[in-house]
């Protein structure tokens, strides 16, 4: 599809979509964006050459309006925009728990949603976009869509009615990882080491243990025996991670995830 498309609510992963469009090769004159602050509109304007316009002319203009508010504001820019979009626009949403029939019950009926969770590593390109179609998207609808996110990173199609999981798996997904390096670098300090070098020994094995997952194709069971030699260092590491019930609870942080997930859908704050 040539046709104009429209970031509305262009923070960092607004931006990241902007710039990974570009990147592949969509013109500028062909993208719109949307922007609380005067400033910030200026800002993009001059970074990427795009026209920072209102919410209602967005609307009115891009055949393809990608919304990228935060869910609590959601509601509030549906009423903006509800009169101005006519029924053939292609609304994408990447708000983190409201559902596709959000959108439909507020916009002309026959209006086609497509629901999208990205994470913050679309700013480095390497961005999962999980897709769920809605009532009325179709199969044109979902290439468009793979289109522009995978201009960020890889997309994955799931029906609607796991996206609150992948959220919590996914979309959140990022913060584990961080957490989970920020307390490994504090035990390399506790073991002697200075936290720059702890921090870079610990980035480097997270990156090369990523890649080999990826690019392997084997099992993490299988990788990890790998390193786990018998009365050696690792095993020992690793009965002292199942002793203290790290896998039981990272499972528990997940369905965590997940039901605040579905709070959200549910206009739970």
């Amino acid at each position: 599809m040539a046709q104009t498309v429209a970031v509305l609510g262009t923070g960092k992963i607004g931006e990241a979509l902007l710039s990974g469009m570009i990147r592949a090769g969509r013109p500028a004159d062909g993208l719109l964006v949307t922007a609380r602050r005067p400033e910030r509109a200026a800002e993009l304007r001059e970074r990427y050459g795009v026209a920072p316009v209102s919410n209602e002319e967005a609307a009115r203009t891009a055949e393809t309006l990608i919304l990228t508010v935060k869910p609590q504001d959601m509601s509030r820019l549906l009423d903006e925009l509800a009169p101005h979009v006519p029924a053939d626009r292609l609304v994408i949403s990447g708000a983190a728990g409201v559902p596709t029939s959000f959108f439909e019950e507020r916009l002309a009926p026959g209006t086609p949603v497509v629901r999208v969770m990205t994470n913050t590593p679309a700013l480095v390109d390497e961005a999962m976009s999980v897709i769920s179609a809605g009532s009325h998207a179709t199969e044109e609808h979902l290439a468009h869509t793979e289109e522009i996110f995978n201009g960020v990173g890889k997309t994955l199609r799931v029906p609607e009615g796991q996206q609150d999981a992948a959220t919590a798996l996914s979309g959140s997904g990022p913060a584990y990882f961080y957490f989970l390096v920020e307390a490994m670098t504090d035990a390399g300090i506790l073991l002697g080491l200075p936290r720059d070098k702890a921090h870079d020994l610990i980035v480097q094995a997270a990156i090369g243990a990523a890649v080999m997952l990826r690019d392997s194709g084997e099992h993490p069971v299988k990788l990890r025996e790998a390193v786990t030699s018998p009365a050696g260092t690792t095993i020992n590491a690793i009965r002292e991670l199942e002793s203290h019930g790290v896998r039981a609870a990272l499972i528990a942080a997940l369905e965590a995830a997940r039901d605040r997930s579905r709070e959200l859908a549910s206009g739970q704050g």
